[in-house]
This record gives structure tokens, sequence and C-alpha cells, in this order.
């Protein structure tokens, strides 16, 4: 029992039940501002913007605040900081204002987050732009991902600590590889709608011309 609540904590619970609730704000966002009969992939997109600007805002906007100006995690009191030295106990940096993922976190709560919004706006008018803009911030969050832990790695990984299982699987896996894989779908599928578009539109060109 001892090692299931040394896994397993208060923080831990407050943590992944906000990561829950965000989620849900996103669906019923995903509700109110798309048509009923709105495609199933634009309803995704939008519900993982909409959850991706939240996550960028709420969560990594406390780290961000409790990381500048002299403050640092380990020294803060309150649930956010609670939540983010428990995050630092899998990855060190995060709990001493290490400057490399200050810098990227700037980016991402500033820059990431407000793209995330005009995109959402985008999308619930069906502008089709919203393609370019979501490479974009794809690349971007690509970009920041490597960023964060390619450095790590060249180093030997001194500042990861994987012995946690739930530390491990869920904050140092799972909650990066998914900023990983649905950026990259994003990605192709908007360089597809791109591409084509460019393409038909030369092929008209050619048949005028003709």
């Amino acid at each position: 029992m001892a090692e299931a609540t040394t896994i397993f904590t208060k923080t831990s619970a407050f943590s992944l039940a906000g990561v829950t609730g965000i989620g849900l704000v996103a669906y019923l966002g995903s509700k109110v501002c798309l048509p009923k009969n709105a495609k199933s992939q634009d309803r995704f997109t939008f519900i993982w913007l909409a959850f991706d600007a939240l996550i960028h805002f709420s969560f990594e906007g406390s780290f961000l605040w409790l990381s500048v100006f002299g403050r640092q995690v380990n020294t803060s009191t309150g649930p956010f900081a609670a939540m983010w030295r428990e995050y630092a106990a899998a990855d060190y940096r995060w709990g001493v204002s290490d400057p490399t993922v200050v810098s990227l976190e700037i980016l991402t709560v500033l820059g990431a987050g407000p793209l995330c919004c005009y995109i959402l706006k985008q999308l619930a008018n069906d502008d089709p732009a919203r393609h370019y803009w979501l490479i974009v911030l794809s690349t971007a969050e690509l970009y920041g991902g490597w960023m964060t832990f390619c450095p790590e790695w060249l180093t030997g990984s001194p500042n990861l600590n994987t012995s946690n299982v739930l530390h491990l699987w869920v904050y140092l896996v799972l909650m990066n590889v998914i900023w990983v894989f649905i950026p990259l779908w994003f990605m192709f599928d908007s360089y597809t709608h791109i591409a084509g578009a460019l393409r038909a539109s030369q092929a008209s060109s050619k048949r005028k011309a003709a």
C-alpha cells in the first residue's frame, strides 16, 4: 500500500482530473461552436486545439509564472506549484527554472496558445486558411518538444527519473508523445489540402491557357 501511495498521490489525482476537465471543456466547446453536421475530423481538430490552448494557458502558464523573475517551482507554494513539483520529480529541470525549458515555455504560452485560439476561430468560420496556420503551429510544437528532450538525451538524461511508473509512462511518455503524433497528423493532413488546392488551381490555369 505504501508503494501505491508513492506512485499515485493526491497531487497526481489533481493533475489528471485537471487534464480530464480541460478535455471535457474542449469537447463542450466543439458542441457550441461547430454546427451539428460538422465533419468528425473538424470536430476532433477543434477539440484538440481547444484542449491544447487551455493546457498552454492554465498548466504551462502557471509553470511560467512560477519560473520567472527569480521564482522557481521548488520554492513556490500552492496547488499548481505542487503539481509541477511532482512533474519535476520525473524531470528535475522543471523545478529549478531551467533557462532552456523556460524559454520554450514563453514561446508556448505566449505564442502557441494564442495561435490555437486564432485557428479555432478560423475553424468555426470554416476558413480553409487554417491549414497554413495548423502547419505553423504543428511545426512549432514539434520543435518545442525536440528542444525540450534532445539536449537531455545528448547529455545522458541526467535530469530524468524514470523509476516511478506513473511519472514515466503518463507524465514523460504519454503527455509528450501526443504532442508529437497529433501535430504530425495535422501537418500531413493540411499539406494534402494545400497541395491539392494548388494543383487544382494550376490545372485550371493550364486548361484556360490551352
